[in-house]
């Protein structure tokens, strides 16, 4: 049942209405309320510390509740790590950094067997992404069988030592730093790992007037985040924001946009199908509802509107294209596809009224 000013969506022409899924009813609003609160203040204490970048710490929040992982790409200085660091000291919970380098090897990160020759036997010692929050900087620069030992990790959120299965603990991320700039000494990630990633968040730098805030702000003792929320309140906001509601025409809304990565000449983009080589895969459409249902909750609502999606669409849908030859030759960029995409497939438009969601109202099941 909807209470009065929600919104429900009307379709365009030609859409249809059929319930995609069905799932329990949205959560009340008072419980939306009151998570935005506490997510509120804490997206404001890492603001404590970090000036600007509003954008990256919003979307390393959306990440969280919607239990994905997050790469953060950006020129040294723009804060990426501090961020992190912030975030974490705020979140609660055990927090790992692990410095990605050429000569790291796959034991260094999820552990190994040691033979103990008192014992006569082997034990495992586990490695140090056995933590909540798992930092893993400058995450290019590690070579290929390294970062392939990260997918098992981050899809599976368990490791595999020596024929025995270990599960990391609960909540889980994985936050990775990357410098665009640079390409000696740097091993670009594979489409299959930047897949695993549910977002993809460029960071700028700093605009005047902040700039000249941190220069006040380091001129004196820097200040520090406190902590405000710990893992068990964590996991009563993720279970909160998987139950978010989302309207049937929103989500269909959500495939329109992935299918038009994939055939763009049927959205009414035919420059498009030269441009994209490989599109989104399913995982940016579960990607998709899940950031949308986070970023509603921060918002402090309990269903997502459609700008809940243009919002997180190019942070969670840009690193998952490959594009061509011909937009390497003319410098189009993933973003830029995205952001003619979001501009071209049409969204539902709500309609503000004291009616139900919908006779049957339709939800989309939570991210696994």
């Amino acid at each position: 049942m909807s209470s009065e000013n929600e919104p429900t969506t009307a379709s365009q022409p030609g859409t249809p209405e059929q319930p995609v899924a069905s799932a329990p009813p949205a959560p009340a609003k008072t419980d939306a309320a009151k998570a935005s609160k506490v997510l509120g203040e804490a997206i404001a204490q890492v603001q404590r510390v970090i000036v600007g970048q509003e954008h990256m710490v919003e979307q390393l929040m959306v990440a969280l509740l919607a239990k994905g992982h997050c790469l953060l790409e950006g020129v040294p200085g723009v804060a990426k790590t501090l961020a992190v660091r912030s975030f974490a000291t705020v979140v609660g919970g055990q927090f790992a950094r692990i410095q990605f380098t050429p000569d790291l090897v796959p034991s260094d990160i999820v552990g190994t067997r040691i033979y103990s020759a008192r014992e006569e036997k082997f034990d495992i010692a586990l490695g140090p992404v056995f933590v909540n929050f798992v930092l893993a900087d400058e995450i290019n620069r590690a070579p290929a069988k390294v970062q392939s030992a990260m997918l098992e990790l981050m899809a599976e959120q368990q490791v595999s030592i020596g024929g025995h299965t270990y599960p990391v603990p609960q909540p889980f991320i994985v936050i990775a730093t990357q410098n665009p700039i640079e390409s000696e000494g740097v091993y670009p990630l594979p489409e299959a790992q930047r897949d695993r990633f549910l977002l993809k968040v460029d960071v700028p730098y700093p605009r005047g007037n902040e700039e000249f805030e941190i220069l006040r702000r380091m001129s004196v003792k820097p200040p520090t985040a406190n902590p405000v929320l710990d893992p068990e309140l964590v996991a009563e906001l993720q279970e909160l924001a998987s139950n978010v509601f989302v309207h049937n025409l929103v989500a269909e809304y959500i495939v329109r946009l992935v299918l038009a990565t994939r055939t763009p000449d049927e959205f009414g983009m035919p420059d498009l199908v030269n441009v994209i080589q490989i599109g989104c895969s399913p995982r940016a459409t579960l990607g998709l509802v899940a950031a949308a249902r986070a970023l509603a909750l921060i918002h402090g609502r309990d269903y997502v509107l459609p700008t809940d999606v243009q919002a997180v669409a190019k942070d969670v849908m840009s690193h998952r294209l490959v594009l061509g030859f011909d937009a390497l030759a003319d410098n189009i960029t993933p973003a830029q596809v995205i952001e003619r995409i979001i501009a071209m497939v049409p969204p539902p438009t709500p309609v503000w009224n004291n009616q139900q969601r919908s006779a049957q109202p339709a939800t989309v099941p939570g991210q696994g």
